[in-house]
């Protein structure tokens, strides 16, 4: 668990540069009530907004995970860390990497990196005061986790998202449903799976926002189907900062039966500030 420890005060180090980062940019010019806003988390929920972030910002989501009471007496810790970049109104480019990430399997704890996956997201219609945003996403995982550990399947895998937003007032609905093609662990190709998850977010002062979220995927080769209901807490520190924190529960008998979750969302720098797009 020492790596645990290290990269734990890292992060929180690096938690702390941003915190001061962002409230020491928090002077800005009037944005107009059409543009994007300066970030627009995706996390802690499994569903992705239609619609992203001011072009040109980049923006970190990191957090912490834990999942408790899976079968085989089965534990995780992770801490996700995401990249998000904004090329345009209608194109979002993502890193995500999941280490370090620490899994217990019938008394037994591994601990090393997790695995890598690339993205871009496109805006196929903005939304408008009639009709949802909607967005298509493309995902491709790197199997960077040790599989020889359990961490990761060791296989190249391939997500198809469909991303649909919609404002009813005060509150954001998000739907995704995607088509995973997952490298078989137990044969070679790849095994086909649906995912979907609906997330529901409403502010509820000017600082602070509730949201819930059902999400569920169909059994993919060796993995189990699995069900999730969550819960989460915000506060909007700023335009540039977002805190987090919840929990989940599993519905299904083969999900891990309570799960906790914090992190942050953070807008690191606008790369287009000094110019047009």
């Amino acid at each position: 668990m020492k790596l645990t420890r290290v990269f734990s005060l890292l992060a929180l180090a690096l938690t702390f540069s941003l915190v001061c980062h962002a409230q020491n940019s928090n002077q800005s010019p009037t944005v107009k009530d059409d543009e994007p806003d300066f970030i627009v988390p995706s996390r802690p929920t499994v569903s992705n907004p239609a619609e992203f972030q001011k072009p040109g910002v980049l923006q970190l989501e990191f957090g912490f995970n834990s999942n408790f009471h899976a079968p085989e007496d089965g534990s995780q810790e992770d801490f996700p860390l995401a990249l998000r970049f904004a090329a345009s109104r209608r194109i979002l480019l993502e890193l995500d990497l999941d280490s370090p990430l620490s899994q217990k399997v019938i008394g037994l704890r591994r601990t090393g990196a997790g695995d890598t996956q690339l993205g871009i997201q496109a805006v196929v219609r903005h939304e408008k005061e009639t009709a949802p945003g909607i967005a298509i996403a493309y995902y491709i995982k790197l199997p960077t986790a040790s599989s020889d550990n359990g961490l990761g399947s060791g296989r190249i895998d391939h997500n198809f998202v469909g991303l649909i937003s919609k404002k009813f007032g005060g509150t954001t609905v998000d739907f995704n449903a995607s088509c995973l093609l997952a490298g078989r662990t137990t044969d070679s190709g790849h095994a086909l799976s649906a995912q979907a998850a609906l997330a529901v977010s409403r502010n509820i002062t000017n600082r602070w926002g509730i949201q819930g979220e059902i999400s569920g995927s169909s059994r993919n080769d060796a993995a189990p189907g699995m069900m999730f209901g969550l819960g989460a807490v915000t506060y909007q520190v700023n335009r540039r900062l977002v805190f987090d924190g919840g929990a989940r529960a599993g519905l299904t008998d083969d999900a891990p039966r309570v799960g906790i979750f914090a992190g942050m969302t953070v807008g690191i720098a606008d790369l287009y500030r000094h110019h047009k797009h």
